[in-house]
């Protein structure tokens, strides 16, 4: 008779936003009458740039045309993409990464879940508290995370770093050695980021205690402070340490499109064994590539006129990530993130847990965010809103928040 993989019955409760998504849903079924506005879940409104549905149309024609098909992608995903990658994101800002350490993927999610599959199942991983769920939650899967406490929603062999008020949501070097670092900055849930001087010294750690760093950068391209590195790669040493996670969801509005990659160098080594290797091995065996037409409306991002329209997307999104922080700090929030991220963290008032504090706003100003307890032991007591709604709904929203003078 077949067998479970019982790692999958250890893990608690559904995802977190299906978890959101049926109650909004009950809750919208039970009133269809109130207008629920969404500021939870971390997903763009703004419509593709005219230049990447223009790069779409002319792939999709040519994909229409015996001379010009294309069937199966390159293992690494093709060429063009991958160059225009290299110099953009990472020559353009010195970092010495070349078209053949990149791996084109269908998003940073599946790659961030999949990356464990190439370490050893006896490595200790290490993650931020709060942390996006997924991290933890795929190495459950793995069976890498030892038994879930109830009480202190943590397992025992994971390393939690704590990222609290007091450390500005960034780590602290962890006290246990772990094997795997996951880091994600700018970060979600916060909305904090880490300095360049920071980051070097949790790479400088990771190539002193022999560990690696799985660093999502998903959205880099919100950052505005000049001392906050766009790449890990902007460290020195990093080549020997880190794996990079990219994703086009947020920068170019691709949720429903997915496109992503991942960059491992080739000095990246255990003993004499390139990472580069075991994940090319990976790649190639369990994944068939990003469609041509999605790649080559990746291609179509690192165009000037690309640039340009992606520029004017994401300052739209962080005028509403600033309505947001504004609105709620002059209605009494303690309040951070916003700033390098398009992600509000805000201390939930009258001591209430996360959840209460859903129910509360979702019930009473009909507006959905996301608990803080549902990234983590150390996200209790915090609210994730994002802004990626449209303007008006965040002004909306806002408002509704602040008139119900908490």
């Amino acid at each position: 008779m077949f067998k479970l993989n019982e790692n999958y019955l250890k893990l608690p409760g559904s995802y977190l936003f299906s978890t959101i998504g049926k109650k909004v849903n009950a809750y919208s079924a039970a009133h269809p009458d109130k207008k629920v506005i969404r500021l939870g879940i971390g997903d763009v409104t703004q419509p593709l740039a005219p230049v990447i549905v223009e790069a779409m149309h002319k792939a999709v024609d040519e994909m229409g045309k015996a001379e010009t098909f294309h069937g199966y992608a390159p293992e690494l995903g093709y060429e063009f993409l991958r160059n225009a990658i290299a110099e953009n994101d990472y020559k353009a800002r010195g970092c010495s990464i070349t078209a053949d350490e990149i791996f084109i993927s269908d998003g940073a999610k599946c790659d961030s879940s999949n990356i464990q599959e190439i370490f050893s199942l006896d490595n200790r991983i290490a993650v931020c508290d709060p942390v996006y769920p997924v991290y933890v939650d795929s190495n459950v899967m793995a069976g890498r995370t030892g038994t879930y406490n109830k009480e202190q929603e943590t397992w025992s062999d994971v390393i939690y770093m704590p990222c609290t008020a007091d450390n500005d949501f960034t780590p602290e070097l962890p006290e246990e050695v772990p094997d795997l670092i996951y880091l994600c900055f700018p970060n979600n849930p916060t909305g904090s980021a880490i300095t360049k001087a920071r980051l070097q010294e949790w790479v400088d750690y990771a190539n002193k205690v022999g560990a690696v760093i799985l660093y999502d950068a998903a959205y880099e391209a919100y950052i505005s402070e000049a001392d906050v590195p766009h790449s890990i790669y902007e460290c020195e040493g990093a080549r020997t340490c880190a794996i990079e996670l990219r994703s086009f969801s947020k920068n170019a509005g691709f949720t429903g499109v997915r496109l992503g990659f991942t960059v491992i160098p080739k000095e990246l080594k255990c003993g004499e064994t390139m990472l580069h290797s075991l994940w090319a091995r990976r790649h190639g065996t369990k994944y068939n590539g990003a469609p041509y037409i999605v790649q080559r409306a990746g291609e179509a991002v690192y165009s000037q006129e690309g640039r340009e329209q992606l520029k004017e997307q994401v300052a739209y999104y962080m005028k509403n990530a600033s309505y947001i922080y504004n609105g709620l700090k002059e209605a009494g929030y303690t309040v951070s993130g916003g700033v390098n991220a398009p992600y509000i963290w805000l201390k939930t008032p009258k001591g209430m847990s996360g959840w209460e504090f859903f129910d509360y706003l979702l019930e009473q100003a009909n507006v959905v965010g996301t608990p803080g307890s549902g990234f983590g032991p150390n996200g209790e007591g915090y609210f994730r809103l994002t802004a990626f709604g449209t303007y008006e709904n965040t002004v909306e929203a806002v408002n509704r928040i602040k008139a119900l003078r908490m």
